[in-house]
């Protein structure tokens, strides 16, 4: 029996929200899982499939964070075996890149094809060059590659080339690919076909897949662990770990492990709708926060006696519906410091996606009403709402909307000033004859 663990998309050294602490989480998770589920299970080997670093360009803490297994790992003399990412592939014209570095010193086993003249190669591990494209270990046959983006359908079949001459019957034989899926992302970008992965069924027993964020397994044979942390509030929901995979007489078994460090996230939601004031609604969204948010306080879990406080979450709160008051008086920043300050979590991040009380009266309207009705009517209803012009909402909109008209006409100022002071002197004449 051969034990490994598949792991993709560490993104260490990755900047969100500017938060440090958030930064720390991608470090707590890939210590984590590789303290349970590579040195625990004392697995033969452990796979990156892609975008171990954020970025080509390396912060001194992203190295220290990528040291620090690294160096257990190879300390417990279980080989790390990777292939670049989309984030942390060598630049096009550079022979250089820190997995390459890390490769020569070592630490990973970095497979890449070897191009000649543009034609494909794949060629055995030389652990004295420490280079190539393929390595054996404890009867299983590892073949790497590179990040193709939109142009991994045009380079498949030159792979599939090599798989057929390198592929050896006696192992059990693995391929890492960093790549998206079809069916598999919700953006409208290239991926690869499913029709085209099943072209590599008869050389490859277990395709480790790297690059989309989620899980996801197809026909038993194809194995996407999703990133170890989550990259944004987005993504929370994916479901995300890696594979723990067991092959016995050539026949695998891969579990999703998932109890490692995850930083929870609290998505929530707020209708605005109905609420005259700033004060009333405040009072019933943080009474609705208090049934649905645990304050964050590991003091008390201490004075307690627990062992564990528990993860500060990050909070998402949508605000959404029709503003019942301007929005200016919505005051996002001072709600956001309010829930900070009660609730204690790592992050809030608001979202706000109310329809102003300038906007309401043009929302209300059906499909069937007219831009230049529904401009009338949102200006009319900002007049209304000043007592001392409510009476005279109607002639005052009529009024803006015909200065309007002149300016956008190119008519000169004084003539608008002239056009306006004589509806102004008609309607108090008007309301003086009415007296």
């Amino acid at each position: 029996m051969v034990k490994f663990l598949h792991i993709a998309d560490i993104h260490l050294g990755i900047r969100r929200y500017r938060s440090e602490d958030r930064a720390r989480d991608f470090f707590y998770a890939w210590r984590d899982c590789i303290e349970r589920y590579a040195l625990a299970e004392e697995v033969s080997f452990v796979l990156i499939a892609g975008d171990f670093f954020d970025a080509r360009k390396v912060e001194p803490q992203a190295m220290n964070q990528a040291m620090y297994c690294l160096s257990r790992l190879r300390e417990a003399r279980i080989p790390v075996i990777a292939i670049e990412g989309n984030h942390d592939c060598h630049e096009s014209e550079s022979k250089f890149s820190w997995l390459r570095s890390l490769s020569q010193w070592g630490y990973i086993k970095l497979l890449e094809p070897v191009y000649n003249d543009g034609v494909v190669n794949l060629v055995p591990w030389d652990d004295k060059k420490r280079h190539g494209s393929y390595i054996d270990i404890d009867g299983v046959r590892i073949f790497g590659s590179v990040w193709y983006g939109s142009t991994v359908s045009k380079s498949l079949p030159a792979l599939i080339d090599q798989l057929r001459e390198h592929r050896s019957p006696s192992h059990f034989n693995v391929m890492m690919l960093h790549t998206d899926v079809e069916g598999q992302i919700n953006r409208p970008i290239p991926a690869l076909p499913v029709a085209e992965i099943n072209k590599l069924r008869s050389y490859v027993d277990y395709l480790a897949l790297g690059h989309t964020h989620k899980s996801f397994e197809i026909d038993g044979w194809v194995y996407n662990p999703g990133s170890l942390e989550a990259c944004s509030v987005d993504e929370y929901a994916n479901v995300r770990g890696a594979y723990l995979v067991e092959v016995v007489d050539g026949k695998h078994t891969a579990l999703l492990v998932r109890d490692y460090h995850q930083r929870p996230v609290l998505r929530l939601s707020f209708d605005v709708s109905g609420y005259s004031t700033p004060e009333e609604l405040r009072e019933t969204l943080f009474s609705q926060l208090r049934r649905e948010v645990t304050p964050h306080n590991p003091s008390e879990w201490a004075e307690a006696g627990a062992e564990e406080a528990g993860e500060a979450p990050v909070i998402e709160l949508m605000l959404r519906g029709r503003l019942g008051f301007k929005s200016s008086l919505l005051e996002i920043n001072r709600l956001r410091e309010e829930i900070k300050r009660e609730f204690n979590p790592l992050l809030v991040m608001m979202k706000n996606q109310t329809v102003p009380v300038e906007y309401a009266v043009a929302a209300g309207l059906s499909e069937g009403v007219s831009r230049a009705e529904r401009e009338r009517r949102v200006v009319e209803d900002l007049i209304a709402r000043d007592s001392r012009f409510r009476d005279q909402a109607q002639a005052l909109a009529a009024l803006v909307i015909e200065a309007k008209r002149l300016a956008l006409a190119d008519e000169t100022p004084s003539r608008i000033i002239e056009m306006i002071e004589r509806k102004i002197a008609e309607t108090e004449s008007g309301k003086a004859a009415s007296a």
